[in-house]
């Protein structure tokens, strides 16, 4: 049988708000997300027993076995399949990497197998609702609610400085976990306006922890962009370009500077 296919796209959190922390330790936050046209490929592939094979530029470290969310994604998924994951985004990055390669498991298999998936994805991690939708949203509480939206594009470039930022050290270093919502989202076409008035709360922590982000958002500020924010939490940052042209260059720019980094322009939407 020929493997089906499903594209894993990068997550960006254009916004992130921690508005509250329950009393099970699970953080309320409201985020404004979008996906990009740049991303991992999974394809799946009915089987006698579970594999993993993991290739691509970015493969180097990854685990093969019941640690990657793409195997744990086919067992709730409940069949057995050979996965091979092309993998084009870093890892632990803040770009939903893993999440959105779990959800791209999940639509693929629904597609081999010829039915919905049906379990919780909530089970499988925060961002896996949001993508499993794999397009502009907003997404609140703990990950569950997830309000689809449209957007107009963007065009940004991405940028990571190749050095991971522990999630949980991040949320550690909150200053406040209660902070305010977003604001209603603009009518009319002013978006990036309106995003710059937003903010990313895990920003100044992940600062504190890696400095280097702050070396990544003053780059693309000094490359063009008009908003230049981290996504997720961290490292990995994004600037926003007035079309795909601009972004394009300002992604060359950025690559001939800092060859170390993982740059690359992105559509977003």
């Amino acid at each position: 049988m020929a493997p089906t296919e499903a594209f894993a796209p990068a997550k960006i959190n254009l916004t992130l708000h921690v508005t509250g922390q329950r009393a099970d330790g699970y953080h309320l936050l409201e985020s404004l997300v979008v996906f990009a046209d740049v991303g991992d490929v999974v394809r799946v592939t009915p089987a006698d027993e579970m594999s993993l094979c993991v290739t691509g530029p970015m493969a180097s470290g990854v685990p093969e076995d019941a640690r990657n969310f793409c195997w744990r994604a086919a067992q709730a998924f409940g069949a057995p399949v050979a996965i091979t994951l092309d993998k084009r985004l870093p890892a632990a990055a803040g770009i939903g990497g893993g999440s959105s390669d779990a959800a791209a498991v999940l639509r693929a298999m629904a597609a081999a197998f010829d039915r919905p998936f049906d379990g919780d994805a909530l089970a499988l991690g925060a961002d896996v609702p949001v993508c499993l939708l794999a397009r502009a949203a907003r997404m609140s509480g703990i990950g569950e609610a997830v309000e689809p939206l449209t957007l107009p594009v963007l065009h940004a470039v991405l940028v990571n400085p190749r050095v991971e930022v522990p999630t949980p050290v991040v949320f550690r270093g909150l200053a406040s976990k209660q902070n305010p919502p977003m604001a209603a989202l603009p009518a009319g076409g002013e978006l990036v306006r309106w995003l710059g008035d937003q903010r990313n709360d895990l920003e100044a922590p992940a600062l504190a922890a890696a400095p280097v982000i702050g070396t990544v958002l003053a780059a693309l500020t000094r490359a063009g962009a008009g908003l230049a924010r981290m996504s997720g939490s961290g490292a990995t940052c994004f600037g926003l370009f007035a079309d795909r042209t601009a972004a394009e260059a300002a992604a060359h720019r950025l690559q001939q500077a800092q060859p170390d980094w993982w740059v690359t322009a992105a559509r977003l939407a």
